[in-house]
C-alpha cells in the first residue's frame, strides 16, 4: 500500500517526539486502537471527510472518542484535524506503527488466500519460501479473497510471490493470446 507524504511526514514527527519523551511504546498502541476505530467505524469516517463541518466539531467529537489517549496521541489527533489532515489519520497512525516495527525489526507478512486455512497450513506456506526470516518477529496479515480461486499470494515486504491460480490461468490465457 503507498503512504502518502502527509502521513509520512507526520509520523516520522510523531517518532520523533516520542522517542525524546520515552512514549513511543504507549503511543504505539494507542495508534493500534486508532486504526482499529478508524478502520472499523463507516460513520466516524464519513464524519471525518465531510467538508461541511467546521474543525473545531470535529476536533470536540475526536476528542470524546479518543479520550482515553495519552496526551500525546489526542494532541496529535487534534493538530491533524486542525490541519485539515483527518481524512489521513488512520494513514498516519498506520504508518508511525509501520515505523516502530521496522525499528524493532518486525516484518510485514500479507498471505492472501482463496479459502479459510487451518495454522499448520498457513505455517507450512511461510515456512516454503524463504522471504520470512523465521528467527525474525513478523506481523502476519491473513486476508481471504475468493476471487484467486485457489493457491496464495505472499507478500512480504516489498517481495511478492504470486501463485494463485487466477494468475496461472492469466498466463495461461495471455498465452494463448501470443500464439
Amino acid at each position: 500500500m503507498l503512504t502518502s507524504k502527509v502521513a509520512k511526514r507526520y509520523a516520522q514527527g510523531l517518532l520523533d517526539f516520542t522517542n525524546e519523551s520515552g512514549q513511543t511504546a504507549t503511543v504505539f498502541s494507542e495508534m493500534k486502537d486508532v486504526v482499529k476505530i478508524m478502520t472499523e467505524s463507516q460513520d466516524l469516517k464519513k464524519f471525518f471527510l465531510t467538508p461541511y463541518i467546521d474543525s473545531k466539531k470535529k476536533v470536540e467529537v475526536a476528542s470524546e472518542i479518543f479520550k482515553s489517549l495519552s496526551a500525546s496521541s489526542q494532541n496529535l489527533i487534534t493538530l491533524v484535524i486542525r490541519h485539515g489532515r483527518e481524512n489521513q489519520l488512520r494513514n498516519i497512525a498506520q504508518e508511525f506503527i509501520n515505523k516502530v516495527e521496522d525499528i524493532n525489526g518486525v516484518q510485514r507478512v500479507t498471505l492472501t488466500i482463496a479459502t479459510p486455512l487451518s495454522k499448520e497450513n498457513i505455517d507450512q506456506i511461510l515456512k516454503s519460501t524463504n522471504m520470512v526470516n523465521a528467527d525474525a518477529k513478523f506481523d502476519l496479515e491473513v486476508n481471504v479473497k475468493p476471487e484467486i480461486l485457489g493457491g496464495y499470494i505472499l507478500r512480504v515486504g516489498d517481495q511478492q510471490v504470486d501463485a494463485s491460480v487466477k494468475s496461472k490461468l492469466n498466463k495461461v490465457k495471455k498465452d494463448f493470446q501470443l500464439n
